[in-house]
């Protein structure tokens, strides 16, 4: 197990962490807005399940895989740099309606609005990134398996990363109302939310490797 002292400095970076709006924030925060929390916190299901992933990745030494070969990196990369264009475009395309305006949940959009979490965490290879840097400085093997050890600091992180978004959909919820009494929002939002996820695509796309 980790010292005390070592589980206590990566729960302070985990919680910076969580702080930093990044790709799974602002997903959950967008959904949240169109939909409801009750799509937030679906949507919350996945990107916590895609957390999973990172973890167990982290932990079996997959990352360390992903990040060390450029082309397993670089697909990681460039698919999460895809996906997350489609969701720019969906919000400006003619037509379409934008994801910060309120609407009906769909009885068959649970499934889809957790699949789609799930892809927004797992195809952010940022996360891997996060888990490969801090690991090895919290680990010792010294204190027993090293995989253990890893699994212990990833769920801390888990836990802290859920609880935090989850504050941030239940708030993003309560703004639902008062932007539908200000129609005007909502193409400025659209605007707003495809240059954003645009940008971040881009971003995430020519980032380099560390």
């Amino acid at each position: 197990m980790p010292t005390a002292q070592n589980l206590a400095l990566f729960a302070l970076a985990s919680i910076l962490l969580a702080l930093t709006p990044g790709p799974n924030l602002l997903y959950l925060v967008s959904r949240t807005l169109c939909q409801g929390r009750r799509a937030g916190i679906v949507s919350l299901a996945g990107t916590s399940l895609g957390l999973a992933f990172h973890v167990f990745a982290a932990a079996l030494g997959l990352s360390a895989i992903f990040l060390s070969i450029p082309v397993l990196y670089d697909a990681l990369r460039f698919a999460g740099a895809g996906y997350l264009l489609w969701l720019a475009w969906d919000a400006v395309r003619p037509g379409g309606r934008g994801v910060f305006a309120p609407r009906e949940l769909p009885r068959d959009a649970p499934g889809k609005l957790f699949r789609m979490g799930l892809l927004t965490s797992v195809l952010n290879p940022k996360v891997a990134m996060f888990y490969l840097a801090l690991f090895p400085q919290f680990i010792d093997a010294a204190r027993g398996s090293v995989f253990l050890q890893g699994l212990v600091l990833g769920l801390l992180q888990i836990t802290i990363g859920v609880a935090s978004d989850l504050v941030f959909v239940l708030a993003a919820g309560a703004i639902t109302a008062w932007l539908a009494r200000r129609p005007l929002w909502s193409a400025v939002q659209r605007w707003v939310l495809g240059v954003v996820l645009a940008g971040i695509a881009v971003r995430l796309a020519f980032d380099s490797r560390k």
